[in-house]
């Protein structure tokens, strides 16, 4: 019992994962093809690390409050099992709902851009390329889409 509740909590983390959108520059939605995009050139003037929070999706406290009212019912018998199977599962979905926005936080970089019309905009996007300041990059803008690329 003790090892299929381990598995389904790891299934449930994994699955969480997988959930997560992707910020990352290099990252298009479909919907993104083959519409036209507007691109602007700058220079880097600075970066910093920042942290993207994590999703709060109602899976993770669904997924939580399940496990945690599965677990609660084995303890005792009779109302004590149902009140511990109450309280398992408001535990566990407070518990799976932190876990959500854990496993799908994520490193992101805050990149000030110098425009060539002299005009300074930020940009926050996931940190999965590298920018250094005095570094020449694009932007490039589609509706109310963002991105720094190289």
């Amino acid at each position: 019992m003790r090892f299929s509740k381990l598995f389904l909590v790891a299934f449930i983390s994994v699955f969480l994962a997988a959930c997560a959108s992707s910020n990352s520059g290099s990252v298009y939605k479909r919907d993104d093809a083959r519409k036209v995009q507007t691109v602007k050139t700058g220079v880097v003037e600075s970066v910093r690390s920042v942290k993207l929070e994590g999703t709060k999706s109602p899976v993770g406290t669904v997924a939580g409050g399940a496990v945690g009212g599965i677990a609660g019912s084995t303890i005792g018998h009779g109302s004590g099992s149902a009140i511990a199977a109450v309280i398992g599962a408001v535990a566990g979905g407070i518990a799976g709902s932190a876990v959500e926005e854990g496993v799908t936080r994520k490193d992101a970089l805050e990149i000030t851009v110098k425009l060539d019309g002299g005009a300074m905009i930020a940009i926050v996007q996931e940190a999965d390329e590298q920018f250094h300041p005095g570094e020449k990059v694009r932007i490039v803008e589609n509706g109310d889409t963002s991105r720094v690329t190289h």
